[in-house]
């Protein structure tokens, strides 16, 4: 097997590069480099500059390095941008995903890993969200999340590629400081952005029907999220034969919910970071945002049985490697 990975040099994608890379899986990464940062990835991980909306480049890239699975992380994800920017999420989320999948086959691969998200769900008012939860997702990142499960399980069909969707919550974390995500559009980053600029962590909300008034959401370590990835990149290739339709094979068609299964409120995240950081100054309290559902809580029990993976981190290791990647990060 050899694995091109998209947005390879992404905060998520190097993380699965690396683990897949230890563990003895051949590795190409494809990015643009737009969000990417060409050093996450070792020496020996080749990296492809480009984007999957350029076919002939992808055609190119799987003849040269033999591709025999793609597992694609390439996206864009702010759902605020989204929502200014609808068109391009539409041309390039599920744009690319169409032009990637007409190569794939072309090629001729039969392995393909989806990256999806919560985001599918929406609002959903259930204590855990199953992957059977209807989906009904508020922003047009979600909706081109979802465009892209559907997309592929019908390339899949169409043309006997064994296909996994992988549906992440909350990603936090670090494996190395290196490697520390380095964006400000996530909680806990946007906690420390606002510590290093000697100001107060802002909550919105506490009137939400939750214990403490504020929203509970479902996070995972980074570091779990690549070896679910590696989990599932290894049931694809023991079921990935090319050229089997498998319309009515569920091994070839698998869609999974990637969270801890525990639910932590934003409070007692922004408390945990005072901890970590020592920096425990009272939050703001602002009005509630649009869109932000009181609870998000992944049932984790159909990556158990599928994938044989579960979240082994837990939230303080989460803070405290992102601290340790933002202090590298920002130490100037």
């Amino acid at each position: 097997m050899t694995w091109l990975i998209t947005g390879g040099a992404g905060y998520i994608g190097a993380h699965v590069a690396r683990v897949m890379a230890d563990a003895g899986e051949r590795v190409v990464a494809l990015d643009d480099l737009s969000a990417g940062v060409a050093h996450r990835l070792p020496s020996d991980i080749a990296l492809i500059q480009g984007s999957s909306l350029d076919g002939d480049l992808l055609k190119r890239t799987f003849a040269e390095h033999t591709v025999t699975g793609v597992v694609h992380l390439a996206a864009r994800k702010q759902v605020g941008e989204s929502v200014a920017q609808p068109a391009r999420y539409y041309q390039e989320n599920v744009g690319g995903l169409a032009t990637l999948l007409d190569a794939v086959a072309e090629a001729g691969i039969g392995r393909f890993l989806f990256s999806s998200s919560a985001a599918v769900y929406g609002n959903p008012d259930v204590e855990l969200i199953t992957e059977d939860t209807p989906c009904a997702p508020m922003s047009p990142y979600g909706e081109t999340k979802l465009a892209g499960e559907w997309l592929v399980r019908a390339a899949g069909r169409a043309h006997g590629i064994a296909t996994v969707c992988l549906r992440y919550f909350n990603v936090a974390g670090a494996a190395a400081p290196e490697l520390a995500d380095t964006g400000v559009f996530n909680v806990v980053p946007m906690v420390f952005d606002r510590l290093t600029r000697d100001e107060a962590p802002r909550i919105f909300g506490d009137d939400y029907p939750t214990p403490d008034g504020t929203c509970v959401r479902d996070y995972i370590h980074v570091a779990d999220l690549a070896d679910a990835h590696l989990a599932a990149a290894r049931r694809l290739a023991a079921t990935g034969t090319p050229g089997v339709t498998g319309a009515t094979d569920a091994t070839r068609d698998l869609t999974v919910n990637i969270g801890r299964g525990e639910g932590v409120s934003v409070r007692e995240l922004v408390t945990l970071i005072g901890e970590v950081t020592g920096d425990t100054r009272a939050a703001l309290v602002e009005p509630r945002r649009p869109g932000d559902a009181p609870r998000a809580v992944a049932s984790a029990a159909r990556a158990a049985e599928e994938l044989g993976w579960t979240a082994r981190r837990g939230v303080r290791e989460m803070v405290e490697s992102a601290w340790q990647g933002w202090r590298l990060h920002h130490s100037g």
